[in-house]
């Protein structure tokens, strides 16, 4: 018998997501961002729940062919654009649509040898101070790559570092802006948090927005907002099961290093799961979990393969009882991701990036 854990990808919850960027920027064409294999929960596992965006972002070459692996003839746009020359003949074998951020990929450009003009994305770093071409020197990139005949359109981006904050994104707009605004050219700009906090504003001046971790159920500004706020729901449940019971006094400690103690009599779970199956080793204490759609606590130091939590809130549990690391339980009680992470120091993204490999996925 297999270990009790598993995780489940919901693509009704990746489809209501999607949704719900739709009806806060509904001017504007979605990107559905897929790099790091859809956040964790499979390109293809996700396919299904994304398929109405009208295009996919990603990072990856591979991921790419995976995507027109399963029919999709839409738009495909790499993020990071192009690492080394051969990188272009598989752009243009596969019709992908790329990323320009830098003098090195131009004069990439220039030296390729295609049929076929490339659909570009010029980047341009209005504050993020990652990728992308300084304000000062985007318009020489941008005349530089239209003299290319291996480019046909030009469309213009930007990334905002701090939409999800009080520092917003006006800004890095205002700068985008004033070097933009008489150039021709399709625009994308927004993440999920510039989608949810600035639609009315942004579905105005981009073509195309670029969600990610909205559509995947977690709140881009948690703790300010919650996914329950932004009316989102969780697209990955990873749950397992209690494996073993242990009746505590007072005095008596759980785990590796005796982190925990008790403080009276206390029963707790033994559960499937550990941190070499991508729960986060750093969540400590008081970490939320639920047990048969009940909310209790982690107690103790996660261990590579089990963790212990207090069953004091469902005195019926035993061996064999749901156990609910994040997501949605059998008894549709939700466990934001989110509060998780918050737990462990981290956001939502690297949970579900982290799901390790010998964690079963199936799709519901």
């Amino acid at each position: 018998m297999p270990r009790p854990i598993l995780a489940t990808v919901h693509p009704a919850a990746l489809s209501h997501n999607l949704a719900r960027v739709r009806a806060a920027t509904p001017d504007a064409r979605v990107w559905a961002v897929v790099k790091a294999n859809a956040y964790g929960h499979g390109i293809e596992r996700a396919f299904d729940g994304l398929r109405s965006a009208d295009g996919f972002a990603l990072l990856d070459l591979a991921e790419a062919q995976r995507l027109r692996a399963l029919d999709w003839r839409g738009p495909i746009l790499l993020l990071e654009g192009c690492f080394e020359l051969r990188d272009l003949e598989l752009c243009s074998r596969l019709g992908l649509w790329h990323t320009v951020h830098c003098d090195e990929q131009i004069d990439m450009l220039a030296t390729h040898k295609t049929q076929l003009p490339h659909r570009v994305f010029l980047k341009m770093n209005s504050g993020m101070n990652r990728l992308g071409f300084s304000p000062q020197r985007y318009r020489a990139a941008w005349t530089r790559l239209n003299a290319l005949p291996q480019v046909d359109e030009i469309s213009l981006m930007t990334h905002f570092s701090d939409a999800d904050g009080p520092k917003g994104i006006s800004e890095q707009l205002r700068a985008f802006e004033a070097v933009t605004h008489d150039l021709p050219g399709e625009r994308t700009l927004s993440n999920s948090a510039a989608i949810l906090r600035h639609g009315a504003l942004i579905g105005e001046k981009s073509d195309w927005v670029r969600p990610g971790i909205v559509v995947y159920g977690s709140a881009p500004d948690y703790p300010e907002k919650s996914a329950t706020d932004w009316g989102l729901l969780p697209t990955m449940t990873l749950a397992s099961k209690i494996i073993g019971i242990q009746q505590l006094a007072a005095g008596d400690t759980v785990g590796y290093g005796s982190s925990f103690t008790a403080d009276g009599p206390l029963r707790i779970g033994v559960v499937a799961c550990g941190y070499a199956d991508g729960y986060p080793r750093h969540c400590t204490t008081g970490t939320p979990i639920l047990v048969n759609g009940v909310r209790t606590r982690l107690v103790a130091r996660v261990s590579m393969d089990m963790l212990t939590v207090d069953l004091t809130p469902v005195p019926e549990a035993g061996i064999g009882s749901e156990v609910t690391l994040w997501g949605r339980s059998a008894r549709g009680t939700v466990l934001s991701i989110d509060e998780v992470a918050q737990a462990a120091g981290t956001v939502g993204y690297e949970l579900m990036c982290a799901l390790a490999p010998r964690v079963p996925v199936v799709v519901d």
